[in-house]
Parts: structure tokens; C-alpha cells; sequence
């Protein structure tokens, strides 16, 4: 079985990790009860009443097993004691693969593996999925706790720190749509805030559009910055740059020299736009990702697989 299963595992999730152990309940362990409570024990009655013991409850009847279910599910099978529904794919491939991502599990297989070999696949690695599915749930859960309230005073991080927003009517400052205010408070701390021309009566959809041509206007200069910055180290040239607003790419690059990357990008910290900077730059000399890719990518990003890892971690707030 192992010849079919070829797992869409991350760059960076160590193979061979040991399993968490069982917690001490679980494992079946019972505090020691005090020893002056044991010598008090009350004798046992010398008559004993025997009434019918109630039925036992069976613990799935008590417990709703975890559900994992594809928007596309076509199939679903039982892995430890969470019911998967997952999309299968027939393909022209050799092996089972696996992707687990926001929507849940996708499967990948040849069309003359049949079902029950994909599934006896799954079930073979059914902790891989399990974690990741959980993973990917707990991403969506921070993602929906962190999405953005577009009215006055709403906060969204920007350059990895948090950005208070100001509805301005007056448009008491300089500049298009918006403009950054930075005050100085008492102590010598700086708290930024985003100063918007609209009245307080302004629609949520209102703030969120102009909040977000303010930001890619800010994207553009900064990214056109840092691929100036970037292209002379690496010994490249890039010849444009288009702003995306892609939900599950960062970026990519063409050996033209276009490059697209995406306005979202800034709610990060600078460390972490210079890492997708310099990965799309790495792709004029190395078109693919290969240990060559990798090696020019740490020429000037040398923590490139820590930043990556935060980046793949840490969600972007929906902007919905």
C-alpha cells in the first residue's frame, strides 16, 4: 500500500514527529486518595441492598464523532473516530495523492485503484490527515475570530502591527482616499492610525473599498521598493508588477519578468513580505523548486523556511 500513497505533506512539518502521549486520565490514572480519608472510611453495612444496575450508555451515543466534510465530498470514510468526507479525483497518475486544505480533503487516484484501496490508503494515514484536517479547521476558526468590523475605530493589522481606523468627513489630512497619522502619545510611543474622508454614516462595504485602494496603493509602493532592493542581490531583472488579491497565493513570476503579488501581503510584517519578495525574484534564475531554488532564495533571505512556515500559519483577516 505504501507504493500508492504519495502525500501532499508541508515543506516543513518534520517527518516522524512523535505523537502527543495520552493525558493521565486517559491513560487511566487516578490520584491517590489522602491517607486520613482512607483510615476514616465508614464500615460497610453488614446488609446490602441490590437494586438493578442502570444500562450502560454507549459513548458514541454520548459523543457527536468530529466531522470533516469537502464542499465537493463524493465519498466519506471513518478514520479513528472522525467520519471524513472527502473529493476524489481519478487521474493520470501512478499514486494516491492527498491535499488537505480549507475546504477539507482532496484524493488524487489512478482510475484503476479501486475504492476500497483508497480508502485502506486513508486509513493507513489517518493521523497525517486527522492533524491536518484539525489544523486547517482551527486556521478557519482564527480567520472568522479575526475578521475585520469596517466602521470607525475598527482595527486590521498593517505591516504586522495593529492599524486603528479614523473616519475623517472633514478630510483634515493630505493625500488620496486616506492617509497614515502617526501620533506621538506621552512615554514616546507611536500608535498609527488610517485616516479615511467619509462620514460616520458611511456603509461598512464603503470603509472596507476605500481602506482597501488605499492599501494597494500603499502595496504598490512597497513592494516596488523592496524589488528594487532585492533584484540586484539576486542578479535579475523583473519588468512589471500586478497586484492580486488571490485567496490562496502569495505570488509568482514569469521568466518575462512579470511579477504578481498580492495586496494582502501587507498586513504582514516587512521580514515576511521581503521572503515572498525574494521567493518570486528567485524564480527568474531557477524556474521550479528545487534545492537550487531554495539555495538562491537564502543568498538573501537566509530564515526564509521560518517565515514561510509564520506565513502559512498565521491567516490574513477576511476581508468578506
Amino acid at each position: 500500500m505504501q507504493r500508492l500513497v504519495q502525500l501532499a505533506l508541508d515543506l516543513f512539518d518534520p517527518p516522524g514527529a512523535p505523537a502527543a502521549g495520552p493525558s493521565p486520565v486517559a491513560a487511566g490514572f487516578k490520584p491517590n486518595q489522602p491517607q486520613a480519608l482512607v483510615d476514616q472510611a465508614p464500615v460497610a453495612p453488614k446488609t446490602i441492598v441490590s437494586r438493578p444496575a442502570a444500562p450502560a450508555v454507549p459513548l458514541p451515543s454520548l459523543l457527536s464523532p468530529a466531522e470533516f466534510r469537502h464542499p465537493q465530498a463524493s465519498r466519506e470514510v471513518l478514520l479513528g473516530d472522525a467520519v471524513v468526507a472527502y473529493a476524489l479525483q481519478r487521474a493520470r497518475r501512478r499514486s494516491i495523492g492527498f491535499t488537505v486544505g480549507a475546504d477539507g480533503l482532496s484524493v488524487r487516484a489512478p482510475s484503476w485503484v479501486t475504492l476500497g484501496a483508497v480508502d485502506a490508503a486513508l486509513r493507513e494515514k489517518s493521523d497525517w490527515i486527522l492533524r491536518k484536517l484539525s489544523e486547517a479547521r482551527e486556521r478557519q476558526q482564527r480567520m472568522e475570530g479575526g475578521r475585520i468590523v469596517w466602521a470607525h475605530g475598527a482595527e486590521l493589522p498593517y505591516l504586522g502591527e495593529p492599524l486603528r481606523l479614523v473616519l475623517d468627513p472633514s478630510h483634515s489630512f493630505a493625500g488620496k482616499g486616506g492617509a497614515l497619522v502617526v501620533a506621538v502619545e506621552q512615554g514616546g510611543s507611536a500608535t498609527p492610525s488610517l485616516h479615511i474622508g467619509l462620514p460616520h454614516s458611511a456603509s461598512a462595504a464603503q470603509v472596507r473599498d476605500t481602506v482597501q485602494a488605499w492599501l494597494m496603493r500603499d502595496a504598490r509602493r512597497h513592494f516596488t521598493e523592496r524589488l528594487d532592493h532585492f533584484a540586484p542581490l539576486l542578479g535579475v531583472r523583473w519588468a512589471s508588477l500586478r497586484l492580486s488579491s488571490a485567496n490562496t497565493r502569495w505570488g509568482s513570476a514569469k521568466a518575462d519578468g512579470s511579477i504578481r503579488l498580492n495586496w494582502r501581503l501587507l498586513h504582514y510584517r516587512p521580514a515576511i513580505i521581503d521572503y515572498v519578495v525574494a521567493h518570486e525574484l528567485a524564480h527568474l534564475r531557477v524556474m521550479d523548486h528545487s534545492p537550487r531554488f531554495w539555495d538562491t532564495v537564502a543568498t538573501v533571505v537566509p530564515d526564509y523556511a521560518q517565515l514561510r512556515s509564520h506565513l502559512r500559519d498565521e491567516p490574513a483577516p477576511l476581508w468578506d
